[in-house]
């Protein structure tokens, strides 16, 4: 970190302004730079300590944190240092970055929602140890106003602690009954409320029963679940939001008078702009000057660069290689490719959010089966005594034996169960449903590059070659950002190698690396440049002077536990499918190799997404894993989803599970997982039921003190906590 000396104010009277211009010229101009990374390659706390290492030392930045669970880094910095002076270093350190617009994402980052159910969590837990020993006294046989006083005291205690804990299930019972539905917390809420009143009634007129304990502890089992249940899911942040994070904030436009540097929404079409080597494209546009390669694999699934010269293409998030590049926008703003990516992915987001879980499915049968039931003991039993307080004594007990507390717990005491389970062997649960989903799946549909692959080539014959040709190349590679270099590099490096002594060397951009070596020319690149041969596979070429051109050939190597997970899903019945925006040749290479019959090649993003419809439409229920932006759309339009915790930062948002490990194997085991979960779920909801027909007709029939009906109440949700303990 580097101290910065704040100029001296003059003493001479004639300069008695310059404190207050100072300060005005502080708030007109920026101190300092704040600047926000993607890392998605990062997995460990070494991985955090050698980014902020290399950061710490570059000049011009005071400070830099990495976030672990969000894979990004805040960087402080002078404010004439940009992200695109900032990504060179932490590349340089070995993990992949990527720019996010600051302004673009949610300023709230931490998780309120789960602090705030963690707070009333423990007011009730708090609150209910205290009114139960109060209880403990009333029923040992305490008495007239020795039981009073008790009764006022956990009244006094519970009424405070209920309206603040209680109040996520007062709001989602008044939002259900507004829209003109029944959900689990409206039966929850009633139960709540008339267990008060009737209690507070009962103590006003001296009785022996007050229901302040049950209250208190049913609002204390049911904040448990909804706790349990918020902690399987991370916090919701919208994969659109993301997307539209990854955009470049600004752009170097350039004008008559030279260049200048704007934001990104004041370019306009038609507008030139420049973008360095390194950089990301802001805006679709046409190529106008320069030559380089663009790395399009985030977007398409191309495992190669792609040569670029004018009159191509370029889409928003691309990734300019090695070359500077002028281009003519054609499309900005909400135009662009990225940001029709996004509508894309906030469409499948909607469709997803439709699907209902279970426990509402429960409670839409449920509700209303308590509250009819409540409501005909009330009447019967005032009919048949005329006595107003045992008629609403007993509709109270039914309320509160029936509650759905066991119900509430059900889901997420096995989804907390197996989300641990799965947690244990790599995998992390991100939704709610997630698991409900996942167990109906029967199609899995692969992305191929970064996720049935590692997405980085491998050479396969290094062997070929001469030592002498294998420092030649590794003298003209060692420098080059260019994916195959960088490949070769590794690979000349691990076998022991040092590269030649070669001078001149120059990038040119599209085309490769070249240099003199003993007075010859060499050149590593393209087959069209160096003068090679076609080659079925990735090749690079080397040719030194006249002789022939040699070709350095790779593969992209696959993932580890690609092979067993998709052998072993086959092997349960369920159809695989790759899915790829790479090329028809790659893409049935290793359709072959993994035995996968259907697979589909060149697919952009909207394609993926198509094919996902219509195999949803056929009836299927797939699972979409995948790493990329260009699987964003698929990833949440399928029925379930899965991406690698080395994805882009939106694929993991828009996933339903995370991959934290390099190995597609746990996948085959998730699906199993879910399975039995949703057995269990299903086991949980029957015990549930088979508890409300034993207890509840003796509630109807007036048997049921409260003390019992809190028993029963507390009896049934361990017994479901410990059948979902089974999932372990």
């Amino acid at each position: 970190m580097t101290a910065t000396m704040r100029p001296q104010v003059s003493a001479c009277p004639a300069c008695s302004a310059a404190p207050a211009a100072e300060r005005l010229a502080e708030m007109q101009e920026p101190t300092e730079a704040h600047i926000v990374l993607s890392l998605p390659t990062i997995h460990c706390a070494a991985c955090m300590a050698t980014v902020e290492r290399a950061l710490g030392k570059m000049p011009g930045v005071r400070s830099a944190r990495v976030n672990l669970t969000m894979k990004r880094v805040s960087i402080e910095a002078d404010p004439e240092l940009t992200a695109q002076d900032v990504i060179p270093v932490v590349v340089g350190a070995g993990y992949e970055a990527h720019e996010l617009d600051t302004t673009a994402i949610s300023a709230t980052q931490t998780d309120r929602a789960g602090r705030d159910l963690l707070m009333r969590l423990a007011v009730a837990g708090f609150a209910a140890m205290n009114v139960m020993l109060l209880s403990i006294a009333v029923w040992s046989g305490a008495a007239g106003e020795t039981r009073d006083l008790f009764h006022w005291v956990s009244a006094i205690i519970v009424l405070p602690a209920v309206a603040f804990s209680a109040q996520p299930f007062f709001r989602n019972a008044w939002m259900a009954l507004k829209a003109g539905a029944l959900n689990m917390d409206v039966p929850i809420t009633l139960a709540i409320l008339l267990a008060l009143v009737t209690s507070l009634w009962e103590t006003s007129l001296s009785g022996e029963h007050a229901y302040f304990d049950a209250a208190i502890a049913l609002t204390f089992f049911l904040l448990t679940g909804r706790y349990l249940d918020h902690r399987t899911r991370s916090v919701a942040r919208s994969a659109a939001e993301e997307l539209a994070a990854l955009e470049v904030p600004r752009a170097w436009r350039l004008t008559a008078d030279g260049e200048e540097q704007v934001s990104v929404a004041d370019l306009s079409v038609g507008d030139m702009i420049r973008v360095r080597p390194g950089g990301r494209m802001p805006v679709d546009g046409v190529i106008a000057e320069g030559t380089s390669e663009l790395d399009r694999s985030l977007l398409t699934g191309e495992t190669l660069p792609v040569y670029a010269e004018p009159g191509r293409d370029v889409s928003a998030g691309e990734v300019n290689l090695t070359g500077p590049l002028v281009i003519r926008a054609t499309a900005v703003g909400r135009d662009t490719s990225l940001h029709r990516m996004a509508d894309l992915v906030a469409i499948a987001e909607s469709g997803r959010s439709r699907y209902t879980s279970m426990a509402d499915r429960a409670a839409k049968l449920y509700a209303p089966g308590v509250h009819i039931l409540s409501a005909l003991a009330f009447v019967g039993w005032y009919l048949y005594s005329g006595d107003l307080r045992v008629a609403l004594n007993i509709a109270a007990a039914v309320l509160i034996i029936t509650c759905p507390c066991a119900l509430g717990l059900a889901v997420p005491a096995v989804t907390t169960a197996a989300s641990g389970r799965l947690f244990k062997r790599g995998l992390l649960i991100k939704d709610s449903t997630a698991l409900e989903r996942l167990s109906q799946i029967d199609t899995v549909v692969f992305d191929k590059t970064g996720t049935l692959t590692a997405g980085t080539p491998e050479l396969t014959n290094l062997g070929d070659f001469t030592r002498c040709d294998l420092e030649i190349a590794l003298a003209l590679a060692i420098g080059s950002a260019h994916p195959l270099s960088q490949s070769l590099t590794s690979a000349a490096q691990e076998a022991g190698l040092q590269p030649a002594k070669v001078t001149d060397l120059r990038e040119v951009p599209g085309h490769g690396t070249q240099g003199v070596w003993r007075g010859q020319t060499v050149r590593l690149g393209r087959a069209s440049w160096v003068g090679g041969g076609l080659s079925d596979m990735t090749s690079a070429w080397l040719r030194i002077g006249e002789g022939p051109a040699q070709a350095f050939t790779f593969t992209d190597r696959l993932r580890d536990g690609a092979e067993e997970a998709v052998a072993e899903l086959q092997s349960n019945g369920t159809k695989v499918i790759l899915l790829s925006g790479d090329t028809p040749a790659a893409v049935e290479s290793l359709a072959q190799r993994l035995n996968i019959t259907q697979w589909m090649a060149e697919a952009l993003p909207q394609d993926k997404a198509a094919r996902i419809q219509s195999l949803t439409d056929q009836g299927a229920k797939v699972l979409m894993v995948g790493d990329g932006l260009n699987d964003t759309a698929a990833l949440t339009a399928a029925h379930a989803s899965i991406s690698p915790a080395s994805a882009l930062d939106a694929a993991r948002v828009a996933s339903d599970i995370v991959l934290l490990g390099s190995s597609l194997a746990p996948i085959p085991d998730a699906v199993q997982t879910a399975r039995k979960a949703t057995k269990r779920i299903k086991e949980n909801f029957t015990i549930a039921t088979w508890y409300n027909i034993i207890a509840v007709p003796l509630a109807v029939a007036g048997l049921c003190s409260p003390l019992i009906a809190a028993l029963a109440m507390s009896s049934s949700s361990i017994t479901v906590s410990l059948n979902a303990l089974r999932l372990r």
